[in-house]
């Protein structure tokens, strides 16, 4: 089960077209849909995560929390709408778009993608890529 939650004043536009497409991502990497969680926070909020659990002192778009068990994809991902949006005008792109990127990279590191190395990245990259052309 995919669900939506809300720490901040935001709200995807038509939540079952985005956990479709999710659910859709997860089938084709040959995975299991279990509970997988999204938080939508500002920057503070996944700042004090970031400084607390992972002892990161920075701010960041997206921290996942793996909870997976074999093949079944579990997990908590929050990720801080301000800063999507500051990196969407970074990366002249729409919110829209950047937001779906951000959402389908956590996914993929459900499903074992790393993005550490250059390589890494790359790979990272396409996939997402490919992902957001997926999306009706």
């Amino acid at each position: 089960m995919i669900s939506f939650n809300y720490e901040t004043n935001f709200k995807l536009e038509n939540e079952q077209r985005f956990s479709d497409w999710i659910i859709q991502t997860i089938l084709n990497e040959d995975y299991k849909e279990g509970e997988i969680n999204y938080i939508f926070c500002d920057d503070d909020y996944l700042h004090k995560i970031n400084v607390e659990f992972l002892n990161h002192d920075t701010l960041t778009d997206i921290i996942s929390f793996d909870y997976s068990v074999g093949k079944e994809l579990h997990g908590d991902i929050y990720i801080s709408v301000e800063r999507v949006k500051e990196n969407a005008k970074d990366f002249d792109v729409q919110f829209k778009d950047e937001i779906a990127r951000v959402m389908i990279h956590g996914i993929l590191h459900y499903c074992g993608y790393k993005d550490k190395s250059s390589d890494d990245k790359k790979l990272m990259r396409s996939k997402e890529d490919y992902y957001l052309e997926q999306r009706s």
